[in-house]
């Protein structure tokens, strides 16, 4: 029976190198040709008053022309499309990090909202929208039983 000798770091490193690549194939980066055309998620915050949601969205870059907001009593859809604009050099590369293309979010609400009633405004790369909750959903007052 032959020894062999153990090496832990050699398979810490092992496994560092499958997480990156696990990673990597999760969240790819646009400077590769297969994926030149990946669109980014507009992160979002989300606040609960007892007349309203109010609801925010960092798109920046893009005209409220070109954004695309749809409301239910249970959702909010966003969508859009970030053009490229591609510039050349004759002398070098140029590297772009940016995201182009479309792009779309829908968030589900946690309650009923009135949507004929929402406000919008964009500001700053900032989508601010308030929905107001349904007056049902204001006023709805819940017994808790103790024990």
């Amino acid at each position: 029976m032959a020894l062999i000798r153990w090496e832990p770091f050699r398979e810490i490193d092992s496994l560092q190198r499958e997480m990156n690549r696990l990673f990597d194939s999760l969240s790819p980066t646009p400077t590769t040709k297969e994926n030149m055309g990946v669109a980014f998620i507009p992160p979002a915050e989300i606040q609960e008053t007892p007349e309203a949601i109010q609801l925010r969205l960092e798109i920046p870059g893009m005209e409220a022309k070109d954004l695309d907001v749809h409301v239910t009593a249970e959702a909010v859809s966003i969508s859009g499309e970030r053009q490229s604009e591609m510039h050349s050099e004759d002398k070098g590369v140029t590297r772009s990090e940016f995201r182009y293309g479309q792009f779309r979010r829908v968030i589900p609400l946690p309650t009923p909202i009135q949507n004929d009633k929402v406000q919008a405004d964009y500001k700053n790369g900032i989508l601010s929208l308030i929905l107001p909750k349904v007056e049902a959903e204001r006023t709805k007052v819940v017994k808790v039983n103790i024990g």
